[in-house]
């Protein structure tokens, strides 16, 4: 069965700055090694539905996701359409800067026809997720290199 999963990581940066980046979905591909390309269809806001494309690998794979949480310097989630996995960034100020913690959520269970994909095509769930992690943390560390250089 999938697992929630969970990346955090602090930046010697104000929520403001930290929002700025993690709010502009677009730039995630410079940041995240599983994002070929967001494309949001309009302004980023509750209910603003977004077209992915994502890669495990080798292996290149379309989503399509929409804004279920958008407040502005706080949090921003979106719910993957094919799966019903929620993604988030939360921000929470601390002394230092800013904790940001990226989640996935798995609030209803993953469908049966992506659960076989994943065990088809993508390497089984425990590989899968373990490559999703390595992504979080790493996306997480780009994010906190572009704002403290």
């Amino acid at each position: 069965m999938p697992n929630t999963l969970e990346a955090t990581i602090d930046i010697a940066a104000p929520p403001e700055q930290v929002w700025s980046i993690v709010s502009d979905l677009e730039r995630m591909p410079e940041f995240s090694p599983n994002t070929v390309r967001v494309q949001p269809l309009g302004k980023i806001r509750t209910g603003t539905w977004v077209v992915n494309l994502n890669r495990d690998g080798a292996k290149y794979y379309p989503t399509t996701s929409r804004v279920v949480r958008y407040e502005p310097n706080r949090a921003i989630a979106f719910r993957m359409n094919e799966n019903r996995t929620i993604w988030s960034f939360t921000l929470e100020p601390i002394e230092s800067g800013t904790r940001v913690v990226q989640r996935r959520d798995i609030p209803r269970g993953v469908s049966w026809p992506v659960r076989r994909m994943i065990e088809a095509v993508l390497g089984g769930e425990q590989h899968f997720e373990a490559n999703l992690v390595s992504g979080m943390n790493e996306t997480l560390g780009k994010i906190k290199q572009t704002l403290e250089s």
